[in-house]
């Protein structure tokens, strides 16, 4: 979960790797550093800190160069500090690495290297790598990568220089992104495509255990024995100005103003004629009728899309659905086979526990079907069948607009499958297809009645605790509109069932407790009043989200925001935005880092 950046050229390497790491930063923001070959020797500036503090030390330096490889970090092994800072040395300083992701071997090779007499200085696992680079050097950097990485277990994504070679750098990776970026008389990596836009959209995707040799003019891509590998070149189409701030103060609230264009992009495409056709999957109805159950498995954000989906599919398809946390999935040795369908959602299509889970099914015998945002990401490529959200790159760490295009992927996959299944008629079938399209529009008229969200929350960021309580479909949006609360402004919070509030959780409720209650669910309505009126009881103070058409909220809530008049069904769509609006407002007011949350990274890529 940190950001990686390298090059090699005829400019100032210096700027370049800082601009880069500006786009990365979102991936990792505890330290930061660069280190550059000098044409003599290696010189390494890193400090604890954001970049902008890496910024001021490179101020007083003189770094002229034209190659180097720099790294904003997301601490795993050892605090945030100057000496567990990237880019790490090996012992004589002939080596300089940077690297994202988890070796788990690391003790071993430490002791290993301490018995040949290397000293360390961090309690980082990267050290060992550079170490290890110089044991294994013999004048060729790329084959002591390569006898490297061969020892290596766990997940890497690296840039490697040496000492004596100032015109290339070395790359690899296993479980961890990382791309080439192909320029003219110029060449780069990175661990994400926004950090080379300004420089070039003509990239390699590395995959696992491949090592790229970078020079000025040439790349050259080997797998793990030395062996010549072939590669397609990816054109990344984004425009440039998708990835930067466009005018607006923080990224997030930029990406959920974007929710009714990208829902656009992903719904339109795939409806013609009131019909849901998903070319990208080859799922036919032979194929539904033969399958016992579908998993969904994701983390976080994703896997809470899941459970709508889970409501959404078993109510139109008829088909069981069972949602997993993929960091548990694969090590309860799930009842997986070739009868199950196993759908993966992660909106990087890199997060580490949902690969390895996606990996353990698919040994299992079951069939892959991705919901990711980024095309050509490891998820995508080891599926079956892939439907990208067209959500453009997410830069704020929590996540917003992609969720929001999860969900819709979900619902065209319900719609698609009970159609082929001739599980709902058709007037249900064609109707539910309306209100799907009604949704972009629906979520603009949310955002512009933003300030009544703005206004609430100025009264309600400094509660100490804040519980989300809904029923049906709005229980799975409750889990959402916690975390994403939880994540932004530290407040802790939690989500609970409607009717489990007797069973214990009604105890939390004290004067003053703030209660945030999505009530879209027509035949849960009245149930919802109830359950407001016994938190109401106890001294809440409660925030609804509900239909235009349930006026009768207005009486039993403090505050009630609403939503335009849409099928209940797809009523979650609509009715995230406002608490991520909620959670937006009350992280600016306490003054947070609303796009790069404390102890948060955006891809996940360690266990």
């Amino acid at each position: 979960m940190c950001g990686i950046v390298g090059y090699v050229g005829n400019k100032k390497v210096v700027p370049i790797l800082i601009n880069g790491l500006k786009k990365l930063e979102y991936r990792g923001y505890d330290s930061a550093g660069v280190a550059i070959h000098t044409g003599e020797s290696l010189k390494v500036v890193k400090c604890k800190g954001r970049l902008s503090a890496l910024e001021k030390k490179l101020n007083k330096e003189s770094m002229d160069s034209v190659m180097g490889i720099g790294h904003t970090r997301w601490a795993t092994h050892g605090e945030p500090n100057d000496i567990n800072s990237h880019p790490h040395l090996s012992v004589s300083g002939s080596i300089a690495v940077v690297h994202n992701g988890i070796i788990e071997n690391y003790m071993k090779i430490r002791e290993f290297l301490k018995g040949q007499g290397y000293k360390f200085l961090s309690d980082t696992d990267t050290e060992v790598i550079a170490h290890l680079v110089e044991y294994h050097f013999r004048g060729n950097l790329a084959e002591a990568v390569m006898e490297t990485i061969k020892e290596l277990e766990g997940s890497y994504a690296l840039g490697v220089i040496n000492n004596k070679n100032p015109e290339a750098f070395i790359a690899a990776r296993k479980d961890s992104p990382l791309i080439v970026g192909i320029g003219k008389e110029e060449n780069f990596i990175a661990s994400d495509i926004p950090a080379l836009l300004e420089y070039t959209r003509d990239i390699y995707i590395l995959e696992d255990q491949e090592i790229a040799e970078i020079k000025i003019d040439s790349i050259k891509i080997y797998d793990i024995y030395g062996d010549s590998v072939e590669k397609d070149i990816f054109h990344v189409d984004w425009d440039v100005a998708a990835a930067e701030k466009s005018g607006y103060e923080h990224f997030m609230m930029k990406e959920m103003c974007e929710e009714p264009k990208v829902l656009k992009d992903t719904i339109g495409p795939r409806i013609f004629d009131s019909n849901v056709v998903l070319d990208s999957i080859k799922i036919d109805k032979e194929y539904l009728e033969g399958i016992e159950k579908i998993f969904i498995v994701a983390c976080g954000t994703a896997c809470h899309a899941g459970m709508v989906g889970k409501y959404v599919i078993e109510k139109l398809a008829r088909i069981p659905v069972e949602v997993d946390l993929a960091s548990e999935f694969r090590y309860r040795d799930p009842m997986i086979s070739d009868k199950n369908l196993v759908i993966i959602i992660s909106q990087s299509g890199e997060t580490i526990d949902t690969l390895f889970a996606l990996r353990e099914a698919k040994k299992k015998g079951a069939r892959i079907l991705s919901i990711v945002n980024v095309v050509g990401s490891s998820i995508a490529r080891e599926s079956d069948d892939v439907i990208y959200t067209w959500a453009g790159p997410e830069i704020a760490v929590a996540s917003t607009k992609a969720y929001n295009t999860q969900l819709s992927v979900l619902y065209l996959i319900a719609l698609d499958f009970a159609n082929k299944k001739a599980a709902i008629g058709k007037n249900v079938y064609e109707k539910t297809i309306k209100s799907l399209q009604e949704v972009p529009d629906a979520l603009d008229k949310v955002l512009a009645s933003r300030d009544d969200i703005q206004k609430f929350s100025s009264q309600h960021y400094n509660a100490n605790s804040i519980f989300f309580i809904g029923r049906g479909l709005d229980y799975a949006l409750s889990m959402e509109g916690s975390l994403k609360l939880k994540e932004i402004s530290y407040i802790h919070s939690e989500a609970y069932a409607g009717g489990e509030l007797k069973h214990g959780t009604i105890a939390l409720i004290e004067k003053g407790t703030l209660v945030v209650c999505p009530m879209t669910q027509d035949m849960l309505h009245e149930k919802m009043v109830s359950n407001i009126k016994e938190v109401k009881a106890r001294g809440a103070v409660v925030m609804a989200i509900t239909q235009e058409k349930n006026t009768d909220a207005e009486k039993v809530a403090d505050m009630t925001i609403t939503i335009p008049n849409i099928d209940p069904l797809v009523a979650p769509i609509v009715a995230v935005t406002p608490m991520q609006l909620f959670a937006y407002y009350v992280a600016v007011l306490k003054g947070c880092d609303v796009d790069k949350p404390r102890n948060l990274a955006k891809s996940v890529t360690v266990e």
